[in-house]
């Protein structure tokens, strides 16, 4: 599923036509995004089993079905309705999921979503190959392409850790960035990017939480400074909110963000609500 957005503009495109879902329902010049709550892996004694109620965030917007309509310099969000991302953002969602299983579960829903950022995206080269049998006509991801990660620190190296066990001939450039809890505003203290990427580069950067945009907004920048177009830049969210997308929408047009859920609200302390809580905090224990 993906949703494009342009001043927040949505719509929703399915990888796999054979995937169907009530959650979402288009109008003319709505979208309804119908959150569920999530279920639990280690369940609570007292956790009831009872028919999920849906809650619906309304987004101004204009809709079209065909996919070639989007393209263009719109940013896309997209949401892959994977029962395996449902069942990893529900594991992080649960406030009784201990620290070891909560960093796993978050390595696991980045492998999923760097698999989908990949799609179609990736440069390839075609040949032959001898295998056992007889000659194979054979496709390889092009190595001469370069392919970067860059996990914004710290709760971005949970969300990366298999980048390198998906993706062949990867880099991995380090950058952290931290956000005043007061005044939410990001400072960077550790910059590990190179002075220039090569030309063709295809950047994915991970970063779990989307909750006012700030800390990404900045990372962005500093990558389009070292010669990185918008269109070569995928991003990896766990969780993502409106106010972190309307900001990217209007600063990177072409962006495309990969995220596990979108969450309908961020609170005054720049928190996602219903989110998962500090993804640093519980990913490290500290």
């Amino acid at each position: 599923m993906a949703l494009a957005i342009s001043n927040y503009h949505l719509l929703r495109v399915n990888h796999d036509p054979t995937v169907s879902s009530s959650r979402f329902s288009i109008s003319q010049h709505r979208v309804a995004l119908c959150l569920s709550s999530p279920s639990l892996i280690n369940v609570p004694k007292d956790f009831r089993w009872v028919r999920r109620r849906r809650r619906t965030l309304y987004v101004g917007c204009h809709t079209t079905t065909d996919s070639k309509v989007i393209a263009g310099d719109r940013m896309l969000v997209f949401v892959p309705p994977h029962p395996l991302i449902k069942h990893w953002v529900s594991v992080l969602r649960n406030e009784q999921t201990p620290c070891p299983i909560f960093k796993n579960a978050m390595a696991e829903l980045g492998r999923l979503l760097i698999y989908e950022a990949s799609r179609d995206w990736l440069p390839t080269i075609s040949g032959e190959i001898n295998s056992p049998m007889s000659v194979a006509t054979v496709e390889f991801v092009d190595p001469r392409e370069p392919i970067a990660i860059v996990p914004i620190l710290r709760a971005g190296l949970a969300l990366a850790e298999h980048a390198s066990s998906i993706l062949p001939a990867t880099k991995t450039y380090h950058l952290g960035i931290s956000r005043d809890e007061e005044t939410l505003l990001p400072t960077v203290y550790l910059n590990k990017l190179p002075e220039k990427f090569p030309e063709s580069s295809r950047v994915f950067v991970v970063d779990p939480m989307l909750a006012t945009g700030g800390t990404l907004v900045a990372a962005l920048e500093l990558i389009k400074e070292r010669g990185v177009a918008n269109k070569q830049i995928k991003v990896i969210s766990a969780v993502a909110a409106p106010p972190a997308l309307q900001k990217l929408s209007e600063k990177f047009p072409g962006l495309h963000v990969y995220a596990g859920i979108l969450d309908p609200t961020v609170n005054e302390k720049g928190f996602i609500i219903p989110g998962l809580g500090d993804a640093g905090d519980r990913s490290f224990g500290t």
